[in-house]
């Protein structure tokens, strides 16, 4: 300690993908259920299309919901919203237990739910249809989410491989009681001598000025005997090379203790080791 720093260029090449791509075409389980659901919404006769027919629809099938908020344009995280300002309650699945009819009558007030139904379920679409409605779907949003956590998921895989006792995604005590986020902490928050940021992004946005003011504030409050150290990937940081410049600034100015990638994970491995052994922990 501290690890070598390679030039700000040198670390640009190691960033890698950290979402696959996903074929728009695969079945998930996601996908078969929104199938059937819609099949069986194609199955009411259109005589019986009512207000009174989608309540019992959803009473039997609770978790079906939100195939209605999808038909007008609501996604699962809007939907949440949505529910929750207007009942307290993002939970679809009691609400449609126990209070169906209330929310079929919200859905078509507010949405024309019934009028949705009737122009799209079974209308036959074509290949722009499908493209318009891609262009325009959040349906990757969860698969990102999950890519989001393989950076955590590995720093703390590393940690416990280790046996160090640690925490994750909390805030740990630095000068002068003062405090700042961390995505994993050893050996707890208020006792910290190892804290790590982990930042993986292939999308870009603020969300990556986030991360640089939260390593800013980690490596303002350090202590002397508190390692800092970044593991941080994904190609979205290409598109925010000012903000990934700042954290390797940090590095070159010794303001933290290493900054890595996950192609360079053995290196974090070694220096995290070699971190608790100077504060006996290992």
């Amino acid at each position: 300690m501290p690890a070598p720093v390679p030039s700000f260029e040198e670390y640009v090449l190691s960033l890698g993908q950290l979402t696959p791509h996903v074929d728009p075409t695969a079945v998930t389980a996601e996908s078969a259920a929104i199938k059937l659901a819609s099949r069986s919404l194609s199955e009411i006769p259109a005589d019986e299309l009512s207000a009174e027919a989608i309540t019992a629809w959803i009473e039997a099938h609770p978790t079906w919901v939100p195939v209605l908020g999808l038909t007008v344009g609501l996604s699962r995280e809007r939907l949440k919203n949505v529910l929750r300002n207007r009942f307290d309650s993002s939970g679809w699945t009691t609400l449609a237990r126990t209070r169906g009819p209330e929310l079929v009558d919200w859905f078509d007030t507010e949405f024309d739910l019934i009028a949705a139904l009737e122009n799209q379920r079974l209308k036959t679409y074509d290949f722009g249809d499908i493209l318009i409605a891609r262009a325009g779907t959040r349906a990757t949003a969860t698969r990102a989410g999950v890519s989001g956590r393989k950076v955590e998921d590995e720093i703390e895989a590393i940690a416990e491989s280790l046996g160090l006792p640690y925490q994750t995604r909390t805030r740990f005590t630095g000068r002068n009681g003062s405090t700042a986020p961390c995505d994993l902490v050893v050996p707890d928050t208020t006792d910290a001598k190892i804290v790590v940021a982990a930042k993986g992004f292939d999308s870009t946005g603020s969300k990556l000025t986030d991360a640089v003011r939260e390593i800013q504030e980690m490596a303002a409050i350090r202590k002397p005997n508190q390692f800092v150290m970044a593991v941080i990937d994904g190609i979205g940081w290409k598109s925010r090379i000012a903000d990934l410049r700042r954290i390797h600034d940090l590095w070159a100015a010794d303001e933290i203790d290493g900054m890595y990638t996950l192609a360079t994970l053995g290196s974090f491995r070694s220096n995290m080791k070699e971190a608790a052994q100077l504060r006996g922990l290992l």
